[in-house]
């Protein structure tokens, strides 16, 4: 019943995650909620099916199990996201009067009174949350295989919440999942077994276990079990391209013996493959777990041979118990990285565009990623690049995406986000995929006609001091130009045109001039304001998007055939915090108190 790793149920900083994410494709979150006749967005209450409790101690202190719940918010953008609006969660505790007792971390905004426990927070956003975490023990006197259950309910006026319910068992399994050792550097088409091998530590046998297997984007395991069900984020979906599995495999699994599949898993690295993850977890199997794996994700059963596990050493003779939850599920799964040596080239684009003095026009503009591979920052969750505009001499920005802000002509941090400004830059959030990048429409206001007015668009390292793309073989094609009334395009007749070719004409030659240096800048992720009264929510993201990429600009764009030098100024960005790193570090204080 452990909250699953790559889209964890950790609370997300704001302003962060997306990350990480953080971070995200199997949850424990509940199942997506149903839709409303109402304008506010609906919140699933989600969580671990079932949660198994130490039974009390003949002496000492009782262990405590952790409660760890989940808000999923599955039909939301990044532009519905709010982080003032208050909520409320009230946990009726009614059902497990004499079977455990509840507390609240010291640092926790909940409050534990009688029978009902409240906790408060903030921030409604999309995709996954996690909440503050209750504990739980055993009430004393109570004995094995007692249980009981918690509602949760959420109140505020910002949202709607579905309801969510999970047993509390006295006892129970125990799972523990061995660490495997995993070769982390790899190159392309490298294959390595992975021989999953589990312990039953608890007090009673588990009858069945659902062996749960998550991997990014640049990793495979070809084989598909036809006793396991798959489900894949989809070319278009925000998240960073996570496959997951849920084996049901059958048996009773002994307290005190080790078991580990039949035929070890065959773990692949694909011609897409930079830095992945590989995260495999297992839990006892029941409906309530399944159904709280899948989080409301379709899944497709595989149609290959049957996944078994067998025992490695002979377990001691138990008499059949009944399903419960885990002792401990912080040890329930383990995570593997790899690091794959391979290349991802990002294109920029700029685009053409005319006018007579005063008219607007829209300058599409941005990058795609042409691969091989996908570039994910799963752990630092970091930004992957940016995108580095400078306004064409002679024009005005009247409306910029919502994802960029504004700096100085240095490429420093600027406090006013709202009057025109002399460069733009626009992250990509910590995942890049292999066929995505950003599509990113300007306003211009032409204040004066020049024949060939041009503005830089480079796609870069966050980093203004180390601008180069360590990944990317073809620095060449990293900046392109947003041309102005070029010839044979004055804007005489009056009428404008808009950046719809993006990709016509023979690429511009570079600037005459750049930015001068400025040592006093700050870098280009110093956290600054980032709204403006001139933003457009109109922009489009193909981080996550395969094909439409490069968007109306995919066509060719207007990339410089020579190398750009950008200027360096300024202090670097603080990495964005990441949620699998949160989660490692909750999961090791968890492991402590267990220990």
């Amino acid at each position: 019943m452990t909250r699953f790793s790559p889209r964890t149920a950790l609370r997300r900083a704001a302003g962060s995650l997306a990350a990480a994410g953080l971070l995200a494709a199997a949850s424990l979150a509940g199942a997506a909620a149903p839709a409303q006749a109402a304008d506010l967005p609906v919140l699933a209450i989600g969580g671990p099916a079932e949660t198994a409790l130490h039974p009390y101690p003949e002496s000492g202190e009782p262990l405590h199990s952790t409660l760890g719940l989940t808000l999923n918010n599955p039909g939301a953008d990044e532009e519905d996201d709010d982080y003032e609006t208050e909520f409320t969660l009230t946990f009726d505790l009614s059902g497990i009067v004499g079977v455990a007792d509840v507390a609240v971390e010291d640092t926790s905004d909940c409050k534990v009174t009688g029978t009902k426990a409240v906790c408060r927070d903030q921030g409604i956003w999309a995709g996954l949350r996690g909440v503050d975490d209750l504990l739980l023990t055993a009430a004393q006197g109570s004995e094995d295989g007692d249980t009981g259950t918690i509602r949760v309910t959420g109140q505020s006026k910002g949202a709607t919440f579905t309801p969510f319910t999970t047993q509390v068992t006295v006892g129970g399994a125990d799972l523990v999942m061995e660490e495997l050792p995993f070769k982390e550097q790899t190159n392309v088409g490298d294959r390595q077994k992975a021989p999953i091998t589990f312990t039953n530590r608890g007090t009673r046998a588990a009858d069945g276990v659902l062996l749960g297997l998550t991997y990014s984007r640049g990793l495979d395991i070809p084989e598909r079990y036809s006793n396991c069900e798959y489900t894949e984020d989809g070319p278009d979906s925000r998240g960073v391209g996570w496959t997951t599995a849920l084996c049901s495999v059958q048996g009773s699994f002994e307290a005190g013996a080790t078991y580990t599949l039949a035929t070890p898993l065959t773990i692949e690295v694909t011609d897409r493959a930079f830095y992945d993850m590989f995260v495999y977890s297992i839990h006892e199997n029941s409906a309530a777990q399944r159904t709280a794996q899948r989080a409301g994700a379709p899944f497709a059963r595989g149609t290959g041979a049957v996944l078994k596990a067998v025992p490695v050493k002979t377990p001691a003779k138990k008499g059949a118990t009944a399903r419960g939850g885990d002792l401990n599920p912080w040890d329930n799964l383990h995570e593997a990285d790899f690091r794959t040596k391979n290349t991802a080239d990002f294109v920029a684009y700029g685009d053409k565009v005319a006018g007579a003095e005063g008219s607007t026009v829209t300058a599409d503009i941005g990058f795609r990623n042409e691969g091989p591979a996908w570039v994910s920052y799963l752990r630092s969750g970091e930004n992957v690049a940016t995108l580095d505009f400078t306004v064409p001499p002679g024009t005005t920005v009247t409306a910029k995406p919502d994802r960029c802000r504004a700096v100085t002509a240095g490429g420093g941090y600027r406090e006013d986000q709202k009057s025109p400004a002399p460069r733009y830059i626009c992250d990509t959030s910590m995942t890049v995929k292999d066929g995505g990048g950003l599509d990113l429409p300007f306003e211009l206001r032409i204040d004066r006609s020049t024949v060939g007015a041009e503005g830089a668009v480079t796609i870069r390292s966050p980093w203004l001091q180390e601008p180069k793309l360590a990944f990317d073989p073809k620095p060449a094609n990293n900046t392109a130009y947003v041309i102005v009334n070029g010839e044979g395009e004055g804007g005489d007749s009056g009428s404008t045109t808009g950046g719809t070719d993006g990709g016509s004409g023979e690429p511009s030659t570079p600037p005459t001039s750049a930015p001068g240096p400025d040592s006093s800048e700050s870098a280009s992720g110093t956290t600054g304001p980032s709204e403006s009264a001139t933003s457009t929510p109109s922009a489009t993201s193909g981080e996550g998007s395969a094909g439409t990429a490069g968007g109306s600009g995919g066509g060719g764009g207007l990339a410089s055939t020579g190398s750009t030098v950008l200027i360096a100024s300024g202090t670097a960005a603080a990495a964005l915090a990441a949620g699998l790193v949160l989660f490692t570090a909750a999961r090791r204080r968890a492991a402590a108190q267990h220990a």
